[in-house]
């Protein structure tokens, strides 16, 4: 696990009513970049934000060196590459996604953001590293005013039929298919 940011100043804000679920998936680019977005609105009202990174690393994704700087948010990744596959999963990433269970449900159970974001969880689940019956029975016992957000391709239908709000991105055209990899400041 790898801490990237843990502000100390607790925010004033508190949502109303009981926090819902949402999940964002599909094939097409946006899915992080939403839950950012959602994000940054959470600690604009004073609230406090936890983003658990599934399968990224924070060396290579720029949100987690602008999370030092940004108070009321904290990231913790717990992937040991962004590079893992279904048929190349071995101890250490099932280890890892466990323990990014593990810190959702503390943090979720404690109350102490109002915001938790699961980020890549739905591949995380579909290469057999997560249960998804676990993370449906985490959400399910969330206190009152915790909002959750679910990110990756493949969202299950556990999580599908959970959720308050889905929204699926579908990739009409992409970069990648000009041989445009992975950019500093736009893709990562």
């Amino acid at each position: 696990m790898d801490l990237i940011h843990m502000s100390g100043k607790v925010g004033a804000g508190t949502l109303t009513g009981h926090g819902l679920v949402h999940v964002y998936t599909g094939d097409g680019k946006g899915k992080t970049t939403a839950a950012l977005g959602l994000a940054m609105r959470t600690i604009g009202n004073g609230m406090r934000v936890l983003i658990i990174q599934f399968m990224k690393t924070p060396d290579f994704y720029s949100e987690c060196r602008a999370a030092e700087s940004i108070e009321g948010l904290d990231i913790v990744s717990t992937a040991p590459s962004c590079l893992v596959f279904a048929e190349s999963a071995g101890p250490e990433d099932i280890e890892a996604a466990r323990e990014g269970v593990r810190i959702a449900r503390e943090a979720i159970a404690s109350g102490r953001y109002q915001l938790v974001i699961l980020d890549e969880v739905n591949v995380a689940v579909k290469w057999g590293l997560v249960d998804p019956e676990e993370i449906v029975r985490i959400v399910s016992s969330r206190p009152v005013g915790v909002e959750i957000v679910l990110t990756g391709r493949y969202a299950p239908k556990e999580f599908i039929e959970k959720a308050d709000h889905v929204t699926e991105a579908r990739c009409v055209k992409h970069p990648y298919e000009k041989g445009i990899l992975s950019r500093a400041g736009i893709d990562r």
